[in-house]
């Protein structure tokens, strides 16, 4: 598991997208000069989570209004979140990462079998990255649980005070 540190790049991933596609991350990045806001969550089925995206959607304009792309990524296979992403209408991009790559580079927490106590079987935990037009990190926060993670509206703050008080 990775630990990055503000202004680190921000790793390379290679996901598949609820389309079909594989989205890049770099190829993206390159393609829209634009910060990420890069939203790991724990799946599908997590009544809290699907809230979240379903925030996140409804504040589209002002993250575009902002130059921010929001990206949501999961541990859970991509059939599951396809039907999520229909079920709510998402236009974010929303990536499987069954193979723990991206959740392993970011050092996101992941819920496996070895876990202290259960948890709706395994499956990572919500995390969060803002990286800028250059790769590089802006903002993280990692949980090791379902609870404590910054609401929409704090995500919101975050990119206006960081984006207020750059260097």
């Amino acid at each position: 598991m990775g630990y990055l540190k503000l202004k680190d790049k921000a790793p390379e991933f290679k996901l598949t997208q609820t389309t079909g596609e594989t989205f890049s991350f770099e190829s993206h990045q390159k393609e829209h000069e634009a910060w990420h806001l890069i939203v790991f969550f724990r799946g599908s089925w997590c009544p809290v989570c699907q809230n979240e995206l379903k925030e996140l959607e409804e504040s589209k304009g002002y993250f575009e209004d902002k130059k921010v792309h929001v990206l949501a990524i999961a541990t859970e296979e991509v059939e599951k979140l396809k039907e999520m992403v229909s079920e709510y209408d998402l236009t974010m991009p929303v990536l499987s990462d069954s193979k723990l790559e991206a959740l392993e580079a970011y050092g996101v927490y992941y819920h496996g079998e070895d876990a202290p106590y259960e948890d709706h079987g395994v499956h990572g935990e919500p995390a969060y990255f803002l990286i800028d037009e250059k790769g590089k990190l802006l903002y993280q926060q990692r949980q090791t649980s379902p609870f404590g993670r910054p609401s929409v509206s704090e995500l919101r703050k975050i990119v206006k005070y960081i984006g207020k008080n750059l260097k």
